[in-house]
């Protein structure tokens, strides 16, 4: 895999995107990406989403990550009783149709592995492209169209499926793949409980590395610079 953070200037506007792109970090130094906000105790990482576009990083370290969902995935913290969490999550919640079936996801799911203390959400830095593990597209329902064809683009179909749409919650959606080496994509910011924090019209793609080089790669013979999504533009008033 190239060790350079691609050119994505040409991606971003060919699909019109002129939100950030967001970056997960798993890495040895905070310093590095200053300026930095901690969460408090029980705080959704999406209730950062604002300071992302301003410039600012999120810093979740193994003592301080916000809410109990996200301690458990990226930092194997345990906040509560596993009973307890099943109950709230199936009766408080009604997330699935039993407690059964609830523990099962839990047991099959496979929580981040990290190698290092810190783990950063933030614009993306191109200097520390050796610790960023996933980047995450935030766009309306034609910006996803787009990214979901430049996901297929290049996927023949016996490979690993391109994108996936796991059940989790919105931190989990973020860094969500079992195998970060391939090109791979998902749909995220669907969980209800931290859609409040994002506009609308606003969904999320996050994608590997391998994938981002992939999407960052489209060029000329690509849909990207064709009749479908020429008149898609044209139809909702974008040149």
């Amino acid at each position: 895999m190239c060790e350079q953070q691609p050119e994505y200037d040409t991606l971003i506007s060919r699909i019109g995107l002129n939100i950030p792109l967001i970056g997960v970090y798993d890495a040895p130094d905070p310093e590095a990406f200053v300026p930095l906000n901690t969460p408090r105790p029980n705080e959704c990482v999406f209730a950062f989403y604002r300071e992302w576009l301003s410039g600012r990083m999120l810093h979740l370290t193994a003592d301080r990550f916000g809410c109990g969902g996200c301690g458990r995935w990226m930092f194997g913290a345990r906040t509560r009783r596993r009973e307890d969490f099943i109950k709230f999550l199936v009766d408080e919640e009604g997330l699935k149709a039993s407690r059964e079936l609830m523990e099962r996801w839990i047991e099959a799911s496979r929580p981040y592995s990290r190698f290092h203390p810190h783990i950063l959400i933030g614009p993306l830095k191109p200097n520390q492209w050796e610790f960023l593990k996933t980047v995450t597209f935030f766009v309306d329902p034609d910006q996803l169209s787009a990214l979901v064809y430049g996901t297929q683009y290049h996927s023949a179909p016996e490979d690993p499926a391109p994108l996936i749409a796991p059940f989790g919650s919105g931190c989990m959606q973020l860094i969500p793949f079992e195998n970060l080496e391939i090109p791979q994509a998902s749909l995220g910011a669907t969980d209800v409980a931290m859609r409040q924090y994002l506009p609308p019209d606003i969904l999320a793609i996050t994608v590997t590395r391998p994938m981002f080089h992939r999407l960052c790669a489209l060029d000329e013979r690509s849909f990207l610079y064709k009749p479908f999504m020429k008149n898609l533009w044209q139809g909702r008033g974008r040149t």
